[in-house]
């Protein structure tokens, strides 16, 4: 008699809005006719008595859920956590965030220039650090002020570009003060499921000129960069000009090599990454931010990309698990027959 095929339990323990935007039913079925069922891990229980699964699939933080996961591992070692508490509280902080890209070591390639880096930013941790002129001498305005916790949170959301020294007395510390490149209007936005990279592009803040600069004051808040251009403050007439569709996308194996060296620096399977081109050097690319298991139901084709990871990850723990047990059964036999 036919045995039936293994299936697979991967528990998800998600914010109810993350839940609903990722967690959808294309997405649940899609991943059944792949062997893998999708659970709810019901948070008011403890993740101990729940289970078992092959994998955990989370976006929630605190001490309590990494103690929880910790010892859920100590008794199921063989399960697989997407992605492990410590790698992902990296991105937390907006200045460790992006010295993950200083990190990358990437050969660049002969037949291509294209070089990359972050924009220049400092950290301001109190009020009487940002009234010092001498404290942040070294850039250039606008700049774009963000909070330095990035936890998700929509007060770690709440940004601004800043035009002058007027503005920054707006602020509020502990925030990272980063330089503003212009960059053509247009941000690319890169997805990284694994092993799978992919990039679009989204419309973004407007270039400030240089004449301009002189005749803005203060400030503009937003939540996110790309979010800016449906926003009642910015310049209609420079979106009307501008062609989205014209934008030349970086070069697919430059992008895909940055996402690949961030993966393993990080340690993160589940990243977007945001890139802007400096319009005064068309071949350099600047990473200006990087988050845990982002809209992913943004992306194309999302359930099919997603099925696929899950697919590989618990298909190869399975492989490596087998393999463990068959050295394992060999190791016993050898002792058994004392040589």
């Amino acid at each position: 008699m036919a045995e039936h095929p293994r299936r697979f339990s991967i528990g998800y323990a998600l914010a109810p809005k993350k839940q609903k935007s990722f967690i959808r039913e294309s997405l649940i079925n899609l991943s059944r006719d792949r062997l893998i069922d999708l659970i709810k891990i019901d948070t008011d229980i403890p993740l101990i008595d729940q289970g078992p699964f092959d994998c955990i699939l989370h976006k929630l933080y605190g001490d309590d859920w990494k103690k929880q996961l910790v010892d859920y591992k100590a008794k199921n070692p063989n399960v697989v956590v997407l992605d492990a508490p410590e790698s992902i509280e990296r991105l937390h902080n907006r200045i460790s965030m992006l010295q993950a890209v200083s990190e990358l070591k990437i050969v660049q390639n002969d037949r291509e220039t294209e070089t990359f880096g972050i924009p220049k930013q400092i950290v301001i941790y109190d009020a009487e650090t940002l009234r010092d002129h001498r404290s942040w001498d070294g850039l250039k305005f606008p700049v774009i002020a963000k909070p330095l916790v990035a936890d998700g949170s929509a007060k770690s959301h709440k940004m601004s570009l800043v035009y002058n020294h007027g503005g920054l007395s707006n602020l509020k510390p502990p925030i990272v003060l980063q330089e503003f490149v212009n960059h053509g209007g247009v941000i690319f936005k890169v997805y990284v499921v694994g092993e799978y990279v992919k990039c679009v592009k989204r419309k973004s803040l407007p270039d400030v000129s240089e004449e301009k600069l002189e005749s803005l004051g203060g400030l503009v808040t937003f939540s996110q960069v790309s979010n800016l251009a449906s926003n009642e403050k910015t310049d209609e007439k420079y979106y009307k000009k501008m062609h989205l569709d014209d934008c030349e996308m970086p070069p697919q194996e430059f992008i895909t090599d940055i996402a690949r060296g961030l993966r393993d620096v990080m340690k993160l399977n589940l990243f977007n990454f945001d890139v802007i081109r400096d319009t005064r050097l068309g071949n350099r690319y600047l990473v200006i931010d990087i988050n845990y298991f982002p809209g992913y139901a943004k992306m194309p084709s999302y359930e099919s990309v997603m099925t696929d990871f899950f697919w590989n990850v618990v298909a190869k723990n399975e492989r490596r698990e087998v393999a463990e047990n068959e050295e394992s059964g060999e190791r016993k036999l050898v002792d058994n027959i004392g040589c």
